[in-house]
């Protein structure tokens, strides 16, 4: 005789059911466009998911081997396009070791700046996003405002608002503008302020914090198991931060915290981004005090860097020097090294082989979002069909940085 289920009422007959076969992707709105999930549900509950990212196919690895070491910079913005500076500085650093040079201290900071607005841009494009696809639309517009006026202060600076292509190897593309520090001064308050505005009226909703709070939930040491970094693994309580543990440029030289979470749940990923956007904020306030106004920005080693065009145009000498390294590229010294920074979503790095010509030999990428979205299937199975959307959208996955 079959066991009754106690949970029926009298009356109620419970029905026999298959688990049902469902495609997320990788056209869905949900799924960013590149990414497809294989689910196998009861009910609305999912038993089973099979996460598969490879719908994008550009070679970024390839094509940075097929140009000179200066024709990589394009390609690196396409990364994360949504904070492509912080690719910029992590590809210049990770060919300046391969080179063993430094670049003036000016341009450390410069470079600085312009991460830290960067990781403010990703991170309220994630956080309003996220928002946005559980139903919040307004304060979706409250974050793309205010991200569009770090996109002015960008603007001003490189040129464009999203794929700058302003890194230089020994330098940048240009020095800052006089009304750098005053454009950070002017726009940032306004930016902290719409992101109040818009963490407010999520965070007093009931609806938004039920659909984040205990879902999507992952301990620390499946988080280190799966190789997460960035706020995915800061949230479930590890205080791990690149700019702390293995600082570069000047951020031993600047105070911020490394904001942590307690439960590893999507809330908690929601909440360490707003976090780390006011540390960001604090980081350039210190860089504007301490920011030299005047000073070289890019080094004078003639081996990468373009002479200045009345040398070109003028002396036999600067004429030769920029048509060898547009030409040919810059010399790199033969070698091979890894430099890695702490980008937008976690540890972005950079594996060089040099054979001493002025193409890269081997370019290899150890993207944030790699790691992260092969945790995905495990943090939605057991869960909800509608938990999906919340929890893949706090991980930030970003398709060109998940294109191998």
């Amino acid at each position: 005789m079959e066991p009754i289920d106690l949970d029926l009422e009298e009356g109620e007959l419970e029905l026999p059911s298959e688990p049902m076969h469902l495609n997320m992707g990788p056209s869905h709105p949900a799924m960013h466009g590149t990414v497809r999930c294989v689910l196998e549900l009861e009910g609305e509950t999912i038993t089973k998911a099979d996460v598969q990212i490879g719908y994008l196919h550009r070679g970024f690895e390839k094509m940075c081997e097929r140009g000179t070491w200066a024709q990589v910079f394009p390609y690196a913005d396409r990364l994360n396009y949504v904070s492509p500076m912080l690719n910029n500085v992590g590809y210049s650093l990770a060919v300046e070791k391969l080179c063993n040079i430094a670049v003036p201290d000016r341009c450390q900071w410069y470079r600085m700046a312009l991460g830290e607005i960067a990781r403010i841009s990703d991170h309220l494009t994630c956080t309003g996003a996220m928002a946005m696809e559980l139903g919040a639309f307004t304060p979706f517009l409250w974050f793309i405002k205010a991200r569009d006026m770090l996109w002015d202060v960008l603007e001003e600076e490189t040129g464009a608002r999203m794929t700058h292509s302003f890194g230089r190897i020994g330098g940048m593309a240009k020095p800052p503008t006089k009304a750098f520090k005053e454009l950070i001064r002017t726009a940032l308050p306004k930016v902290i302020g719409l992101m109040d505005e818009g963490e407010k009226m999520l965070l007093e909703n009931r609806i938004f914090i039920d659909r984040l709070e205990n879902v999507g939930v992952i301990s620390a040491a499946d988080a280190i198991g799966l190789s997460w970094t960035g706020p995915c693994l800061r949230a479930t309580g590890v205080s791990y931060d690149i700019r702390k543990a293995h600082p570069y440029l000047k951020y031993d030289e600047v105070e911020f915290n490394v904001p942590v979470g307690t439960k590893g749940d999507t809330l908690d990923r929601f909440l360490v981004r707003l976090a780390e956007c006011r540390e960001s904020y604090k980081i350039l306030q210190q860089i504007c005090d301490k920011m030299a106004d005047e000073g070289p920005v890019n080094t004078d080693d003639p081996r990468v860097m373009l002479p200045e065009k009345s040398e070109v145009y003028n002396t036999i000498e600067g004429t030769i020097q920029h048509f060898k390294i547009i030409m040919e590229g810059a010399k790199v010294p033969a070698g091979e090294v890894y430099s890695y920074t702490e980008a937008g979503n976690g540890e972005l790095g950079f594996y060089l082989i040099s054979d001493g010509t002025g193409t890269p030999y081997r370019v290899r990428i150890r993207p944030p979002c790699f790691s992260i979205t092969g945790g995905l299937g495990k943090l939605i199975t057991n869960g909800m069909l509608s938990d999906i959307v919340p929890i893949f959208g706090s991980l930030n996955m970003i398709g060109g940085e998940c294109d191998h």
